[in-house]
């Protein structure tokens, strides 16, 4: 009985393409010889000193020396460099252990063609396949390795990050090296006085904007639909049209427009509260109303988004499950009960889900109309307004703690993971489309 198959995976394994040798493959042997060759080289020449450089982030700062009678500024290790030098080489070698698994299944398979008492294929045969059968992984494996460096990479270098003192003033190289510190800057986080109170206090006002924003978007987007979907109301296209216009309007000049319009002394809302003889409201410098302008300045843009997907979904509804209502004597509320809404939220709760995951991260509001503010004594280095993600903003940009940033980073993709996994696995959407399955 022959063995081509478990000999040539054998001799694979020892070195790359010597499985490919064995099957008579010399072609696609000597490119996988060429990977092996020039993957050991750059290993044992840069990669094991980069993840080294990884491991320890550094083992002397930048620092001045004495020579003679002058001091010499001597360049020492950077520790985020090396993190990211560090992280390249890893990811580096994680390609090239699937290459080598790529290699030992193709000697393999190769192999059990020759047991059958066939003749593996030369590498032009090769090439014509993966033009043939493996076309979608050919055109997919560009944005594959964008992917890995500029998505994957990225995220991984702040999770790093988070297990670090990366943090002004004491740890920002190349002045001062970088340490690993395991859990403590989630400890800090979570349990330290100085910043527990404004972790969970800004994250209860994420939550609430969150869901406030998400409802009020929402079910106002349903409730102008419906009014212009009525049958006695003319003009359609024009009230379509009015209602979307702060929609086709760019986002940051919306709100720009309305902070000028919100500002305490010289806004025209203001203004025309003094004009009848009332006190101007504090629209965003008292915390109470800051947050109100946000909820109704976001219902402005927000309600459009929601209006044009549901004024989509009416016109979808069969009409004869209205008429078999209006014959059986439904009111308008049953309707809307169990016919309009049922047929909305099973076409809308995963935008719905996203929606709400969206909101959590909503920069832009909140930052453009606000910046976080109005400022308080009870937060560290954030305002009353912000949210977890404005105030990862300003803990990098304006602050310089990155390990802080990076913890609240990893916390904002654990909610918004977990609680988009849970409400989605629980519509109706999700269950019937797995029964489909």
């Amino acid at each position: 009985m022959r063995k081509h198959a478990k000999t040539a995976a054998w001799l694979s394994v020892l070195t790359m393409g010597l499985g490919q040798i064995y099957n008579r493959q010399y072609g696609k042997a000597l490119l996988f010889l060429f990977v092996h060759v020039a993957a050991l080289t750059a290993f044992f020449t840069r990669l094991f000193y980069d993840i080294g450089g990884l491991i320890t982030l550094g083992d002397k700062a930048t620092h001045l020396e004495k020579v003679g009678r002058r001091y010499v500024n001597v360049e020492g290790d950077h520790s985020i460099f090396l993190m990211i030098y560090g992280l390249l080489a890893v990811i580096i070698g994680l390609i090239y252990i699937v290459v080598y698994i790529v290699n030992i299944r193709d000697a393999y398979r190769n192999g059990q063609i020759r047991d059958k008492g066939g003749i593996a294929p030369s590498l032009a045969q090769t090439i014509r396949n993966v033009q043939n059968e493996g076309f979608p992984w050919l055109l997919l494996s560009l944005p594959i390795v964008g992917v890995l460096f500029f998505t994957i990479m990225p995220i991984a270098f702040m999770v790093l990050m988070a297990f670090t003192n990366y943090s002004a003033p004491d740890h920002i190289p190349p002045k001062s090296l970088v340490d690993w510190v395991g859990f403590k800057t989630f400890g800090d986080l979570l349990f330290l006085k100085a910043w527990s109170g404004t972790f969970f206090g800004v994250l209860t006002w994420t939550v609430i904007w969150a869901v406030l924003s998400t409802v009020t978007c929402y079910f106002g987007g349903i409730f102008v639909a419906l009014l212009i979907h009525q049958k006695g109301i003319k003009l359609k296209g024009l009230w379509r049209t009015i209602f979307i216009i702060p929609y086709a309007i760019p986002q940051f000049i919306s709100l720009l427009i309305m902070r000028n319009l919100l500002n305490d002394k010289f806004g025209p809302i203001n203004q025309y509260f003094r004009y009848f003889g009332l006190d101007g409201l504090p629209w965003l410098s008292d915390p109470f109303w800051a947050k109100v302008s946000l909820i109704v300045v976001n219902m402005w843009i927000g309600i459009p988004v929601s209006m044009i997907l549901v004024m989509g979904i009416l016109t979808a509804i069969p009409k004869d499950l209205y008429e078999a209502a209006d014959v059986d004597g439904a009111s308008g509320f049953t309707k809307f009960k169990n016919i309009t809404m049922p047929y909305v939220l099973f076409a809308t709760a995963p935008l719905l889900i996203m929606q709400f995951a969206g909101n959590i991260n909503n920069f832009n509001v909140i930052f453009l109309l606000t910046k976080g503010d109005p400022k308080t004594l009870d937060y560290n280095m954030a305002g009353s307004t912000d949210l977890l993600v404005t105030w990862l903003y300003k803990l990098t940009l304006d602050n310089s703690r990155y390990n802080i940033a990076s913890a609240v980073g990893i916390i904002i993709f654990l909610i918004i993971a977990s609680l988009s996994i849970w409400s989605y696995s629980r519509t109706k959407s999700f269950k019937e489309e797995d029964m489909i399955q």
